[in-house]
């Protein structure tokens, strides 16, 4: 579509991590000019880092890299495009209904009918040496629910003292583990009194030992670098190190979406989140949707990502058949309870 010498996409997703490909999929196979944004140099956001996924419906193990090909070609085979490079640095809406996105600064503008958020998020990590070593040969793992089937009767170290470290420790140790330690860098947890409880009441079953105040100084890999030879951690109080020989270390500190330009724009929390009605994913600014890691309430899983991408463009499609209900579309926006 083309505005007098504009050109008009139909529908831009901005990011072509597999939120953004799933979209991407449904919008082009509905004949919509569809572009797909990446910052980077590849689509596949940090599913790429994963050597092996067992738990995406249909394959039984493929790498991540593997299954961002097949998604990016079927998004090519129905004419959607993709823009790698194209870091995406701000958006809003025109007067005339249009919605335009800036990338690289103001190097380039784009113009849409309608626009998705799937901008993913990246695990906030620890930053001490050998961390990135180590998650790149699969040892440090950012995600109990994605890699914990991996630690099999084996022994791990989780760090992290939310709600989501402590309950996915009392997962991993319930379910997988051999023996299981978690240290937290403060006296407490931070996480619900409810979930501690389940924690230590898993520790009176299993092998759960709870290191408080403790923080990792240090992931050192083996000769070989495939596997962890040591992890040291260190009294936060006294000073005090010592080393432990976990086979895994699950690094459970939150994550930060990719979301800080776009603050001002559309409504989000103070972490980042974009607020959105979890029904039909619509955000605070016309014609704007999200899908994934991104937005308040997301499961922070590979197949809940593709689903959400996968409704955001059907939601599209109902705005574009009838634009004037916006205000009917766009629900109240909150996030999703339960997770």
């Amino acid at each position: 579509m083309k505005t007098g010498a504009e050109q008009v996409y139909d529908v831009i997703i901005i990011g072509a991590g597999p939120a953004g490909l799933a979209a991407g999929i449904y919008a082009a196979r509905d004949r919509y000019r569809t572009l797909l944004l990446e910052k980077s140099g590849l689509p596949g956001g940090q599913i790429m880092l994963a050597n092996r996924v067992d738990n995406y419906p249909g394959y039984e193990s493929i790498t991540g890299r593997d299954l961002i090909d097949h998604m990016a070609k079927q998004v090519a085979a129905f004419g959607g495009e993709i823009a790698t490079g194209q870091a995406a640095t701000g958006l809003h809406l025109r007067p005339d209904g249009l919605l335009e996105v800036t990338a690289n600064g103001d190097e380039r503008t784009y113009v849409t009918r309608a626009a998705i958020l799937a901008l993913g998020s990246h695990y906030r990590q620890l930053g001490v040496p050998g961390e990135g070593q180590m998650r790149q040969a699969g040892r440090v793992s950012y995600c109990a629910t994605c890699d914990g089937p991996f630690y099999r009767d084996k022994e791990v170290l989780v760090v992290g003292g939310g709600n989501t470290a402590v309950q996915d420790a009392a997962y991993l140790a319930k379910q997988f583990t051999r023996k299981l330690t978690i240290v937290h860098r403060r006296r407490e947890f931070r996480a619900d009194k409810v979930l501690v409880e389940e924690l230590y009441a898993a520790a009176k079953e299993k092998d759960v030992d709870v290191k408080l105040p403790y923080v990792i100084t240090e992931i050192v890999g083996s000769d070989e670098e495939t596997k962890i030879d040591h992890v040291t951690i260190r009294n936060v109080e006294t000073g005090e190190t010592e080393a432990m020989r976990p086979d895994g270390v699950f690094v459970l500190v939150g994550t930060v979406p990719d979301s800080h330009f776009l603050r001002g724009a559309v409504d989000m929390d103070d972490a980042g989140h974009i607020a959105c009605d979890p029904l039909r994913l619509t955000t605070s600014m016309r014609g704007v949707f999200v899908a994934g890691d991104c937005r308040q309430g997301a499961p922070m899983q590979l197949v809940t990502a593709c689903a959400d991408g996968a409704l955001a463009a059907m939601m599209v499609k109902e705005y574009f058949r009838e634009p004037s209900a916006w205000s009917r579309i766009a629900a109240e926006r909150g996030p999703a309870e339960g997770w």
